[in-house]
C-alpha cells in the first residue's frame, strides 16, 4: 500500500486518542495524558510520512546515524515504538538478519547490535529515518539516506547511495545495505547497486536475484516507479559504472 505508514500511524493516533478519552471519562486524567501525547506524535508522523509530503528529516536523524536529544524526547513514542515493532517482526519471521546477495554485497534488517552485522567490517548504507546507527560496528564508512518505512528512497538518494557503494566496492570493501527488516527500502538500493556494478544486466534480474536469496523481500509498485526514474535519468549503457566518475 503506497500510503502504508501514513495509514498505520493514523490508526494508531485514533486508537490512542479513543483510549485517552475513555480513561478521562473514568476520571484517570493524569494517567491518560501520555496517550494524548502519543496520539499527537502518531498523527504528526502520519502527516509527515504521507507520499504528498514525505518529510523524513522531521525526526532529526543526523548524518552519523544518531538522534539529537530533542528528537529522542519529542518523538520518543514513535522512535521506541518502531524499535519494539522491528524486534517483534524479526522474532516472528525467524529469518537471518542479513543476506549476502552477491560477493561482498549484503542486504538486511536494522543491525540492533554488532552481532547482527555481516563479517568483514562492511561499509553501511542505512535507509532508515527512524532507527539509530549502532556505533562502533564499522570502520569502513557509513551513509544514511533517511527514508520513511513503506516508502522508497528518491532517485537522487538512490544515485548517491549507488555511487558511494561503487566506490567502496572499488576499494574491495564489503557493503551492507539495511532498512528496518531488509524487505523494501534497502532492496530498492541493492537493486540499483547490482545493476550499476554490472552484477546483473537489468533491474528485473536484480529483483529476482534478491528474491531468491531473501524470500521475504518485496518490491512494490512505488518502488518500481522510483527505480525506473533512477534508471531513466542516471543509468547509462552499458549498465556499468564509469571508473573516473566513481573516483570523483
Amino acid at each position: 500500500m503506497k500510503s502504508g505508514l501514513s495509514v498505520q500511524m493514523g490508526w494508531k493516533a485514533a486508537t490512542s486518542f479513543i483510549i485517552f478519552a475513555f480513561l478521562r471519562t473514568l476520571g484517570f486524567a493524569l494517567l491518560s495524558l501520555p496517550l494524548l501525547y502519543s496520539s499527537f506524535i502518531s498523527f504528526l508522523v502520519s502527516i509527515a510520512s504521507h507520499p504528498s509530503i514525505n518529510f523524513p528529516i522531521l525526526l532529526g536523524k543526523n548524518t552519523n546515524g544518531s538522534f539529537p536529544i530533542w528528537s529522542l524526547i519529542i518523538f520518543s513514542p514513535y522512535l521506541y515504538y518502531v524499535r519494539w515493532i522491528s524486534s517483534l517482526k524479526r522474532l516472528k519471521r525467524r529469518e537471518p538478519p542479513y543476506t549476502e546477495v552477491s560477493e561482498g554485497l549484503y542486504v538486511g534488517g536494522w543491525p540492533s547490535s554488532p552481532e547482527k552485522m555481516p563479517s568483514g567490517d562492511p561499509a553501511i548504507i542505512d535507509c532508515t529515518c527512524e532507527l539509530p546507527r549502532v556505533f562502533g560496528v564499522s570502520g569502513n564508512g557509513y551513509l544514511c539516506i533517511p527514508t520513511w518505512d513503506t516508502r522508497s528512497p528518491d532517485p537522487d538518494a538512490i544515485e548517491s547511495a549507488v555511487l558511494w557503494g561503487c566506490r567502496k566496492r572499488a576499494q574491495n570493501t564489503p557493503v551492507f545495505i539495511h532498512c528496518a527488516s531488509g524487505h523494501g527500502r534497502s532492496v530498492v538500493v541493492m537493486c540499483a547497486l547490482l545493476v550499476a556494478l554490472g552484477v546483473v544486466d537489468n533491474l528485473q534480474t536484480a529483483e529476482k536475484l534478491i528474491g531468491e536469496k531473501r524470500p521475504n523481500a518485496r518490491i512494490r509498485d512505488h518502488h518500481h516507479n522510483t527505480l525506473q526514474q533512477w534508471s531513466n535519468n542516471w543509468l547509462y549503457p552499458p549498465l556499468k559504472p564509469d571508473p573516473m566518475r566513481l573516483l570523483d
